[in-house]
């Protein structure tokens, strides 16, 4: 049976560098004053980053299913089957509305959806996984298992510049927002498991990476503590727009995680970066394919 492996464009993979490994990559659309986008598509990072700073309306959306519907039957041209990998449920209906997709008559017994309850660079990670377990002849159904099994063996922490945004979509109020700025406070956000939530406040970025390191270090040595013994777990950095802070920040985990290797270090997809804005710097760690 050949496979191939898709995802979203909210795992960081670019179009071009997922093809060579039978891997594809939907781009996921933003509407913008009204008008639709495709990140990496007609949408590339810089202006992405561009238009948030000209004060316009931003919004995130799905792929229709139509979109989804030509995408999948492309792709089945040349392969027999295909396990895709949306981003998480708990951040999107893109899953669900996969799922309803792939149990039309069209696609039934063609597609395997699975929600490994990921994003960004760790759901890079997992459809890199997903394409390991492939090429080593799992079938769709051990791939899905697998990956929906290890869904919670991973974390993410995100340290935010600004509170401009996150007053914007309404999870802080103004009077926060206006003493945040004053004080120079820096949110720092966490994801277990797709679920978005406040971690800490910090008093600057030092502070704030601190933080983060504190973190990633609590559930090496916690939760994760056997997978690293197995050689199973990985660093992962991310950012919005700041690409020379994010490499000081590789050095800096790679300086206090000698043991557990850090492998990516990508633009955080644009789904979350509308949320937050520029200037945020993100660690992650997650379970992987050994």
């Amino acid at each position: 049976m050949k496979i191939a492996i898709t995802t979203d464009s909210n795992s960081g993979l670019l179009i071009n560098e997922a093809k060579d490994n039978d891997i594809f990559v939907l781009p996921m659309p933003f509407l913008i004053n009204g008008e639709c986008y495709f990140e990496n598509v007609n949408l590339s990072q810089p202006e992405f980053y561009q238009k948030l700073n000209e004060n316009v309306e931003v919004s995130t959306s799905q792929p229709s299913v139509g979109e989804l519907t030509e995408f999948w039957t492309e792709i089945l041209k040349v392969y027999d089957h295909i396990v895709h990998i949306p981003m998480s449920s708990s951040l999107s209906q893109s899953y669900a509305s996969a799922l309803a997709l792939s149990t039309s008559e069209e696609f039934t017994g063609k597609i395997t959806v699975v929600d490994n309850r990921r994003i960004s660079v760790t759901l890079k990670q997992s459809v890199y996984d997903a394409a390991t377990l492939r090429d080593r002849g799992y079938t769709p159904v051990d791939i899905k298992a697998y990956l929906e099994q290890t869904a919670t063996d991973s974390s993410v922490y995100i340290a935010v510049d600004t509170m401009k945004y996150l007053k914007k979509g309404g999870r802080i109020s103004p009077a926060a927002a206006t003493i945040g700025s004053i004080l120079k406070i820096k949110p720092v956000l966490q994801i277990h498991g797709g679920k978005l939530d406040k971690y800490a406040l910090a008093r600057g970025t030092v502070k704030a990476k601190d933080a983060m390191k504190t973190a990633i270090k609590n559930d090496l040595n916690s939760n994760f503590a056997n997978y690293v013994k197995q050689g199973e777990m990985a660093i992962f950095v991310a950012h919005t727009n700041c690409q020379e802070e994010a490499s000081k920040f590789v050095k800096e985990l790679k300086t206090l995680f000698p043991d557990v290797p850090v492998t990516h270090c990508d633009p955080l997809s644009l789904s979350v970066s509308c949320h937050i804005g520029a200037g945020a710097l993100a660690v992650a760690c997650a379970r992987i394919v050994k």
